[in-house]
């Protein structure tokens, strides 16, 4: 059990529960089928952090006004996904810290979004990761607890289904959700979807199976066990995700 996290184990009581699970994880009805493999993401810039000669940026870089506005005042941790363009599956992910007025950038990873890419209005089974910014309130997986701040729910339940290709199925051994159209403070299982399925759900961070999502962001093993040991509740943690150009404006 993390620091200050509330423990929680959701257990599947019915097959139609697990149907249910299976049929909403990572924002769809199934996985992205194998597209490219993980490549080089264009990098990040390490901005001011560790680096007495450059000042500390005061904003998230890369992220406009219409983005940067919607990051809580009280957020003291951002991982931020830059998606390297609006229909690509490939994208990096940066950790923030915020310390006083500035912004630490912490560490960074390759990743992947949606196969088909980006969108601002996301809906069920368009196999695009949506653009925005939201809270990360809840963890889980297949695994047990590694230690994660955020109340984190173990359960057999969350495990991708096996007709899925082999190289999908420990992607959901560590998840933290992302609350897209979802119950804030409920495990990243609640199929519970506030503005109704069509608008899409089950989004999550995940561990990476080396190409695009059905709508997930993925990462590293050690960045997801990187991840659920230090984001903090406490720090208000939210995500802004989106491909460069959205971002950006």
């Amino acid at each position: 059990m993390g620091d200050g996290g509330v423990r929680r184990i959701a257990v599947a009581t019915t097959a139609v529960a697990a149907l249910l699970l299976l049929l909403g994880a990572c924002g769809g009805s199934g996985p992205a089928r194998a597209g490219a493999g993980p490549t080089s993401a264009t990098p990040v810039p390490r901005t001011g952090a560790g680096d007495a000669s450059v000042d500390r940026p005061t904003r998230i870089p890369g992220v406009g006004d219409r983005l940067q506005k919607r990051i809580p005042a009280n957020s003291r941790q951002v991982v931020a996904v830059y998606g390297d363009g609006r229909n690509s599956a490939d994208a990096t992910v940066v950790l923030y810290a915020r310390q006083g007025s500035g912004w630490d950038r912490v560490r960074g990873w390759p990743a992947h979004n949606g196969k088909k890419g980006w969108t601002t209005d996301h809906h069920e089974g368009d196999r695009r990761s949506p653009v925005g910014v939201f809270t990360l309130s809840d963890a889980g997986g297949v695994l047990p607890d590694p230690g994660a701040r955020l109340p984190y729910t173990r359960s057999a339940a969350i495990a991708a289904p096996r007709w899925w290709p082999r190289s999908y199925w420990h992607d959901f051994d560590y998840v933290i959700a992302v609350d897209y159209n979802r119950v804030e403070g409920s495990p990243p299982n609640n199929q519970t979807r506030p503005e109704g399925y069509a608008k899409g759900g089950g989004i999550w961070l995940h561990m990476d199976h080396g190409s695009g999502t059905s709508a997930c962001v993925s990462v590293s093993r050690p960045a997801m066990r990187y991840l659920l040991r230090t984001l903090d509740p406490d720090r208000h943690p939210v995500v802004v995700m989106g491909d460069r150009a959205d971002l950006a404006a």
